[in-house]
């Protein structure tokens, strides 16, 4: 941390409301994904960098069609998720998640994730977090992200203007999914600086909810008015 970081003042970030991703950002499902999706490719022949390459940010259908015949789709996604479900136990809170949560008011999040409903209510209970009332899913969309579906029907589901509704997310279709819905963005991680998020943080560790939004301790910034 340098002079100029601890004297900093913590960075608000307004909003009424937050939509929060799932993997990477609410639980840390890294080293699942990429055991499962590496266990998953060899089965089908596949080299397993080209799936990790393409997994992040997607619903698991969507990778599944970029990578497999048509045929084979159906039968390909059905593996994926048990392999997926088998290694959700390996999940924790991300740094930060739990002490935030705890200050959130009934109401006031959400989740919108390319996981289905059964893989991500099994993350989220082994990382110790609770399900919220607005729960977005693979299973509730036509499309994923990079689509704004799952974030308009978050904000809607929390009553909030997508404008008031901040989205924290950690992947590029991630990010682009909520700034197509129009809601402000918070990009969580270094892989977010290079998509369009105004504020990047390294991670949520020492956030607080401050009533009309986020105070981001200023040496976490990456972007944003407290770094650039």
């Amino acid at each position: 941390m340098t002079p100029d970081q601890q004297l900093a003042p913590d960075l608000h970030v307004p909003a009424r409301g937050i939509l929060f991703d799932n993997d990477g950002v609410l639980v840390d499902s890294l080293a699942s994904v990429e055991g499962s999706w590496t266990r998953w490719a060899q089965v089908h022949g596949i080299e397993p960098g080209r799936a990790l390459d393409v997994v992040h940010g997607r619903r698991a259908a969507d990778t599944v069609a970029l990578l497999v015949a048509e045929e084979q789709r159906a039968a390909a996604v059905d593996l994926i998720e048990a392999i997926e479900l088998e290694d959700a136990g390996v999940c924790a809170a991300m740094a930060g998640i739990p002490a935030l949560l705890a200050q959130l008011p009934p109401g006031s999040w959400a989740v919108v994730t390319s996981g289905t409903r059964r893989l991500a209510t099994a993350r989220l209970q082994a990382a110790g977090i609770p399900v919220p009332e607005v729960f977005v899913t693979a299973d509730d969309v036509a499309l994923g992200k990079p689509d704004p579906a799952g974030y308009l029907a978050a904000a809607s589901g929390l009553g909030l203007a997508p404008a008031d509704a901040l989205v924290v997310e950690d992947s590029p279709s991630g990010i682009a999914a909520g700034l197509a819905a129009g809601c402000p963005v918070l990009g969580v991680g270094e892989e977010a600086l290079h998509t369009d998020a105004a504020v990047v943080v390294r991670d949520l560790a020492g956030s607080r909810w401050a009533g009309d939004g986020l105070l981001l301790p200023a040496a976490t910034v990456l972007r944003g008015p407290t770094r650039h």
